[in-house]
């Protein structure tokens, strides 16, 4: 590993600066100076035991770090969701592995039971002297105690939580609460921490922690087993196939949107949301590029949890919690100054309460991919999806706030009113393929009429390119354009070949255009969310992109842009939501589910365009 001086901004890693560890429960970001500033529990969308990353001085984390750190690399032990940090101190190299632990056997479902779970710190020398720091600072309000030789953490937020630590040297409490110590160890020796949590009274093993890291290592090679894929950038498709895998709720079958809240879309600024959900759109993207690598199981339980959402919810939400609620109220936590001082940190998210038309077509996508799979429709669901199919009908003409949730009035999106007509279409293979009983004329009739419409007042003669809202012609101006464009083509809207949808493309990437193949997801002064401030490049875009010039046979222009995108990524191969174009860091919340996805999607696609292209020339 390259190992690279530690630099830090207002007191703050880069948040690329950060590898993800996890058990299907929850995760934890570890940085690479050793801490660990993010922790929720006992799952993803908990309150956070370890918020360091959102207030450098009151969040708290988990330091196991060399005195007078110098350099330091990351890397994952190969086709694992293990993480091992190399530290350089002044006399010596620590390596530093942490994983939550998990037991041999390919079912990571089943590897932790529901509320408990281990995260293991293990640190050895590997040359010369380093002298460690272990400091556990929790958040404000956890109660520390000792008992029969461990260390109790009482955590108000969740009381019948049993949390403990463990550690093989001797900790003490200082005078802020925080447990620590520090000791001189020598080439060869080792410290090994362990924090436990479980929803009753449990002791836990001492098991030898190489053993336990060899389990985990393990299990996840074991699951990794089922990924098929062998097209271009094959190293990062698998990489981002265990970032989903460490993304996804092993219990229900929904994978989270990112793992944090609140980080920052522009530094100093005020968007920042909490990402610790599920959206329904994320299911139809994310559930065809699991199965395009050979996900099967996780797709298909990311699709039943939808689905079950679908059966049960009276007013169809566009985001669920990971047990398949609403998530609460949106509110901001004022104890929390924020990443780089940018607040304000948010707790729930208010976008599950919008208007948002795309959700009809999201959901019978999910519907149309859960019956190619071989997937049943019993009365109940195909009750509940033919209300959303007449819901999307009577509502694709009423303004929303659209697939990027604008906080201002709505509009008339054209991505919304495409995924209107995606509902519409997909209904009506459902029935067919399932013989159910359906309007067959009366919905052909609609799907064209939106189609049409769309095709209409979506596009913009004098700019030559579709545009971010229907306007009838001769009644005002038809906004900007936005990213979202780009995904016509992958909804079988219409053709990526269609010249319309060329030249589309092109505009696109001429006006929203962010610099070495990034692009904005719109222009908030054509396109006003309101909200102040601004944001960074999308990365999503850029893949929907390659996606858009692979179909119109560029494949040159496509692999040239994915080789680009796929390099952005940090050097343990993790993608945020954003990136600042003029500095290439990281913004926004992290890992970002979204952009892995653009990952295996557009690396399948490139390969299967590839492969038709090797067939003509063949066949010529």
């Amino acid at each position: 590993m390259q190992l690279r001086p530690i630099s830090r901004t207002d007191g703050y890693l880069p948040i690329e600066d950060h590898g993800l560890i996890g058990d299907g429960a929850t995760c934890a970001l570890v940085g690479r100076d050793g801490a660990i500033p993010w922790l929720c529990l006992p799952d993803f969308d908990s309150r956070p035991l370890l918020a360091g990353l959102l207030d450098a001085e009151r969040g708290g984390g988990f330091h196991v770090t060399p005195v007078g750190l110098q350099a330091s690399a990351q890397r994952y032990l190969e086709d694992t969701g293990v993480l091992v940090t190399e530290l350089e101190g002044p006399d010596g190299r620590l390596e530093l592995t942490d994983c939550m632990t998990l037991r041999s056997g390919s079912d990571l479902a089943e590897q932790v039971p529901p509320g408990r779970g281990e995260l293991l710190r293990m640190a050895t020398v590997v040359s010369g002297t380093v002298e460690v720091t272990v400091r556990l600072a929790p958040m404000d309000g956890v109660l520390v105690r000792r008992e029969l030789g461990v260390w109790r953490l009482l955590w108000p937020a969740h009381p019948e939580m049993d949390l403990s630590l463990w550690c093989s040297h001797e900790l003490a409490m200082s005078r802020d609460g925080a447990l620590t110590t520090r000791v001189r160890l020598r080439e060869g020796e080792r410290l090994t921490c362990t924090l436990h949590w479980s929803g009753q009274t449990h002791t836990w093993s001492r098991t030898d922690p190489q053993r336990l890291v060899d389990q985990t290592a393990a299990a996840w090679r074991n699951w990794i087993g089922c990924i098929s894929y062998d097209g271009p950038q094959r190293a990062l498709v698998r990489r981002s196939a265990l970032t989903l895998k460490l993304l996804d709720h092993a219990s229900t079958g929904a994978i989270m949107a990112a793992a944090t809240s609140s980080l920052p879309e522009e530094i100093g600024g005020v968007r920042n949301w909490d990402y610790r959900y599920t959206w329904v759109r994320d299911a139809a993207f994310t559930t065809y590029a699991l199965r395009r690598i050979g996900m099967h199981a996780e797709a298909d339980s990311f699709l039943a949890w939808t689905l079950r959402n679908v059966e049960r919810d009276e007013r169809t939400s566009i985001v669920y919690t990971l047990d398949g609620r609403r998530p609460g109220l949106e509110w901001e936590d004022l104890a929390l100054s924020g990443y780089r001082g940018s607040g304000p940190v948010r707790w729930g998210n208010r976008a599950a309460r919008q208007v948002q038309h795309d959700v009809y077509g999201e959901l019978l996508d999910v519907a149309y991919q859960w019956v190619r799979s071989g997937g049943e429709v019993d009365q109940p669901l195909w009750g509940a999806l033919c209300e959303l199919t007449e819901q999307a009908i009577a509502n694709w003409r009423t303004p929303d706030n659209g697939i990027w949730e604008i906080r201002d009035a709505g509009r008339p999106f054209t991505y919304s009113v495409a995924l209107c007509h995606v509902a519409v279409d997909r209904a009506r293979r459902i029935a067919d393929q399932c013989g159910l009983p359906h309007p067959r004329e009366r919905w052909q009739q609609e799907a064209d009429a939106i189609r049409r419409t769309l095709l209409e007042q979506a596009w913009d003669p004098e700019r030559e390119t579709f545009t971010e809202q229907l306007t009838p012609e001769g009644q005002g101006d038809r906004g900007g354009l936005d990213g979202s464009l780009l995904t016509l083509p992958l909804r079988r809207v219409i053709a990526a070949d269609d010249p319309r949808m060329v030249a589309t493309t092109e505009a696109v990437r001429r006006r929203l255009d962010a610099g070495d193949g990034l692009l904005y997801r719109y222009l908030h002064d054509q396109s006003p969310d309101g909200l102040p401030g601004g944001e960074g490049a999308f990365v999503l875009c850029s893949f929907w992109l390659v996606d858009n010039l692979a179909g119109q046979g560029r494949l040159e222009e496509a692999h040239d842009l994915y080789d680009s995108l796929c390099g952005r990524a940090n050097e343990v191969g993790l993608l945020a939501e954003e990136i600042d174009p003029s500095t290439g860091a990281f913004l926004g919340n992290f890992p970002q589910a979204f952009s892995h996805v653009g990952v295996i999607t557009s690396g399948w696609n490139l390969g299967r365009a590839a492969e038709v292209a090797r067939t003509r020339k063949e066949r010529a």
